[in-house]
């Protein structure tokens, strides 16, 4: 079996979803993922000043209306490494920003942004795809690219600890996506390893340690009985 968390590995299975994610996000969440973004970006409060914001592993953008809306002064940035997701993207950016966000395609492992330079810096959705290390890693470049004071907010669908709807979940992330995948967009072993990844990651609780052992102030949150849970905080 392939290094599931080698980042070539990684692009290639994203580049392959990424004419069908955003609906399949929706679908495997019950519809809820929507909700969750909500909340964890509302974490990072309104604001009218002329601001930097960057959304890490921006994927097709489902985060750029909720920062346009409440922060429509700033300059809002965009990562990920996905090729085909940022040219998903693009088109996004131009049909409802007027190309106002700031898209980069870059490996944030590995990646030019400026130091100190982010007032804020969102994540949805992309964290269960890291190991340890490059979770050491991440924490550390959002500590570099955050001005002091700078705040963060991440969330991640999760392995709920109820064993029951963990259960619940594991069949529906494990067997029924994957069948829906096949019959809707023809590739089932894309989204199964969604589920893979959900189980291994399980939530984002030890992920606080490592955001703390990188200098960040961390709060952790469980939504919806552990479905998904969060992070935010600032440095």
């Amino acid at each position: 079996m392939p290094d599931i968390y080698e980042p070539d590995y990684v692009k290639e299975l994203f580049n392959q979803m990424s004419g069908s994610y955003e609906r399949m996000n929706y679908i495997t969440s019950f519809g809820f993922s929507i909700r969750w973004r909500k909340q964890f970006l509302r974490k990072l409060g309104a604001s009218q000043e002329p601001i930097q914001i960057i959304d890490l592993l921006s994927g097709l953008g489902e985060n750029w209306e909720f920062l346009h809306k409440n922060f429509p002064k700033a300059d809002i940035w965009a990562l990920d490494f996905s090729e085909k997701m940022v040219r998903q993207s693009q088109l996004k950016n131009a049909r409802k920003f007027d190309n106002k966000i700031q898209i980069t395609c870059q490996n944030i492992l590995a990646n030019q942004l400026p130091t100190g330079y982010f007032d804020y810096v969102s994540c949805a959705y992309g964290l269960k795809t890291f190991n340890q290390e490059q979770l050491q890693i991440l924490a550390k470049e959002v500590t570099r690219i955050l001005k002091p004071g700078g705040v963060f907010t991440f969330v991640e669908v999760s392995k709920p600890s109820n064993k029951m709807l963990a259960l619940l979940y594991k069949f529906y992330l494990g067997k029924v996506i994957p069948i829906l995948g096949k019959l809707f967009l023809g590739n089932p072993e894309d989204y199964r390893m969604l589920w893979i990844y959900t189980e291994k990651f399980k939530n984002t609780s030890y992920v606080k340690q490592v955001f703390e052992e990188a200098g960040l102030e961390v709060r952790h949150e469980p939504y919806f009985f552990g479905c998904a849970s969060g992070l935010s905080g600032r440095k």
